[in-house]
């Protein structure tokens, strides 16, 4: 989500570096440029009116530093601005959680946005969180919706609350409810009915429902690749539930990113999480200062940083370098890594939060279909031949291609990127030991 949208704003940005300062003539031509990229990524009309309005206006005002470019201070005010589109920089997602548990949070929004694997992702959400949790199937009308959400909760690792036999969403959901308090569960999440459209029969259920359960939040669920039907739908949903946050999915696809621009502003309700991919674990809180960083190709490295600390939770990270910069690496010890970034989410998305690879890579997706195939090589080792890699010899190799599906080539070519990973990591234990500067460390890598 967002290539296009931040090529066009470098390109912007990029006509402006040759600018000694900010002037009349060069911020109407920026923001003009602004203006067309916003509504091209589908951003509401008003919104992109208004954002650039007030780009225009401080960029006019602004006094001009000496330590800075013309393109940095736009790039600064169009920063603080993005960031205030899309929440503010004070804003700190936070959900409500009751003071007499359980917090009963329901679920709404149209058929294929995404709900039911959201109720599951935000289940894992709390999981992680140490809280017990409860789904609850109130979807009574689509096909498999029920068995959906009980393949979503085994995933996740929290109970369904299910009744095949009864046709009535608010009994279900009352019911559901009063299993949670009698399970001490924390938080029971309540999957409703997802509607093809505004409905008036599924609404009036809906409506019935959060009478009858009295949720502490209401979360819509609003598709990315759909644009300003998202917003729409959003806004129309708010007007009959008065909604407490959005959750925002599929922001991995390639979606203009219209939505997520626009529907703050529109709903007036903040964005709360935001899918990042199809695993319960790509789920995060949105922080509008670190989206308006990766639109802008600045990165997102405290999002990046949380993730690896997550991943890493549990490992004996010190030791583990250590061992590496002293008696370098093993198959085992690369198994480890591979799993740590399984728990990260997917490598293109965290490319993208490095600082100065998002606009690089664009819509690019990374062959993470090569890390299989290097695990598949590995697991074909004995665990000898993974701890002692200097055993492998040619009738092993041969059996160990063999067991992968892969060449002895590719098996070869394994080999000697382990052995030139452990030659950089005593390289870089020796001048550690010798007291060196990690630049001068870095340097020689290059």
């Amino acid at each position: 989500m967002f290539a296009d949208l931040s090529d066009k704003l470098a390109t912007v940005f990029k006509k402006l570096r040759g600018e000694a300062r900010i002037t009349e003539n060069n911020v109407k031509t920026a923001v003009k440029e602004v203006r067309m990229a916003l509504l091209e990524a589908d951003v509401n009309y008003k919104v992109a009116k208004d954002f650039v309005a007030r780009v225009e206006s401080r960029a006019l005002g602004a006094e001009v530093l000496a330590s800075v470019t013309a393109a940095q201070q736009f790039i600064k005010i169009v920063d603080d601005e993005l960031t205030e589109t899309l929440g503010g920089a004070d804003y700190s997602p936070k959900i409500h959680l009751s003071a007499q548990p359980p917090t009963i949070i329901m679920m709404a929004g149209l058929q294929g946005s995404g709900k039911t694997t959201s109720c599951g992702k935000l289940a894992r959400h709390f999981i992680k969180g140490g809280r017990s949790v409860l789904l609850v199937a109130c979807d009574i009308y689509r096909p498999a919706a029920i068995d959906q959400l009980e393949v979503v909760g085994k995933g996740a690792g929290v109970d369904v609350y299910t009744d095949r036999d009864s046709k009535d969403a608010v009994k279900i959901a009352i019911d559901g409810v009063a299993f949670g308090k009698k399970a001490a569960k924390d938080v029971v999440i309540i999957d409703t009915a997802g509607r093809l459209h505004i409905d008036e029969a599924l609404m009036a259920e809906i409506i019935n429902v959060k009478a009858a359960v009295q949720p502490h939040e209401i979360f819509y669920v609003a598709d990315a690749m759909t644009g300003q039907d998202a917003v729409n739908s959003a806004a129309e949903f708010n007007k009959t539930l008065d909604v407490s946050g959005i959750i925002l999915t599929k922001t991995d696809g390639d979606a203009r990113g219209g939505a997520a621009l626009s529907v703050k502003e529109v709903t007036g309700k903040p964005l709360v999480f935001v899918g990042t991919g199809e695993k319960l674990d790509e789920f995060e809180l949105f922080h509008p200062g670190r989206m308006a960083g990766r639109i802008l190709g600045m990165g997102d490295v405290v999002s990046l940083v949380e993730k690896a600390q997550e991943a890493l939770e549990g490992e004996d990270v010190e030791a583990a370098t250590k061992k590496a910069m002293k008696q370098g690496f093993d198959f085992d010890d690369m198994l480890k890594q591979f799993k740590m970034l399984k728990k990260m989410g997917s490598i293109s998305g965290l490319l993208k939060m490095v600082p100065g690879l998002g606009n690089a890579l664009g819509d690019q997706k990374v062959d993470e279909g090569q890390l299989k195939k290097v695990e598949a090589m590995i697991m074909s080792m004995t665990p000898v031949e993974r701890r002692k890699p200097a055993v492998i010899n040619s009738s092993r190799k041969k059996r160990i291609a063999r067991g992968s599906g892969r060449s002895v080539q590719d098996v070869n070519k394994l080999l000697d990127q382990l052995q030139q990973m452990n030659k950089m990591m005593k390289k870089m234990g020796k001048m550690m030991g010798k007291g060196k500067n990690p630049a001068d460390i870095m340097g020689m890598f290059k």
